[in-house]
């Protein structure tokens, strides 16, 4: 059979017909890909046509968390703060009286936890304050004020509720958890809170005082090599420090009770 040919037309050569296979071939992966996005996009308005409902009833609820939380930060928890703060003014000045006095300490300390002049103590502080920062510092106060006071299981309570970043309170409350803990003879208790305290910040002045109270703690309660230990750590590591100069004696005692 016969093929017609138009006039002046060549035959096409391998290169040719190789490039308009691979044009062919693209433009038919393009146009799936087009394909499935329209297919894609269809789906998912065919999706948003279905669930518009629950999508805004969605966006509503993350709506009016946000204000409600932006609005109880405004309105609830400033105002709660400052109000806190003005009944902690008094009750912090009783603390200082306490901690300064020669004489009636005791009923400073306990006007400090219980309020007076109209104002809040520490206890109702914390208890009725909880969640601001004032609540929170209360915690601190009261705990130290039953320490001195020697109601020890009321210190560790409101101390451990208590929480800092602060470089100094942080491990100071630690500490006093472990003073008190020595006051009622648990030793290992009082051992493993010195430990924390020590460990919680690294400055000069709480990190050797309280690895001097737990090797003093490791040292009675039989534990020589480790107290041994912490001393040394004093000495290498606070060389400046008061604790250094009674390491030196408490060296020479851990190491004659390890022979």
């Amino acid at each position: 059979m016969a093929t017609y040919k138009k006039r002046g037309y060549k035959p096409k050569t391998k290169v040719e017909k190789e490039k308009e296979e691979v044009f062919v071939e693209e433009e038919s992966t393009t146009a799936e890909v087009f394909n499935t996005l329209d297919e894609s996009a269809n789906k998912a308005e065919e999706f948003v046509e279905k669930n518009q409902k629950n999508i805004f009833l969605a966006i509503g609820v993350i709506a009016a968390l946000v204000l409600g939380y932006l609005g109880y930060q405004q309105f609830i928890v400033k105002p709660k703060q400052a109000t806190a703060m003005n009944d902690m003014y008094q009750a912090k000045k009783y603390f200082n009286d306490a901690v300064t006095a020669t004489v009636g300490q005791d009923s400073l300390y306990n006007l400090a936890l219980t309020g007076g002049e109209g104002k809040f103590g520490l206890t109702d502080i914390a208890d009725n304050y909880s969640g601001t920062d004032a609540g929170n510092l209360a915690n601190y106060y009261a705990g130290m004020a039953y320490l001195n006071l020697k109601n020890y299981e009321q210190a560790i309570a409101y101390l451990d509720k208590f929480k800092s970043e602060d470089d100094a309170l942080a491990p100071m409350a630690k500490g006093a958890i472990g003073d008190a803990f020595m006051q009622l003879n648990q030793d290992d208790q009082a051992l493993d809170y010195y430990l924390q305290a020590a460990n919680l910040r690294q400055n000069e002045f709480t990190t050797p005082t309280f690895l001097y109270k737990a090797g003093v703690t490791a040292l009675n309660s039989g534990n020589a090599s480790k107290a041994l230990e912490l001393f040394n750590k004093i000495k290498d590591n606070y060389p400046k420090s008061p604790e250094a100069t009674n390491a030196e004696v408490f060296i020479g005692k851990a190491q004659a009770m390890s022979k």
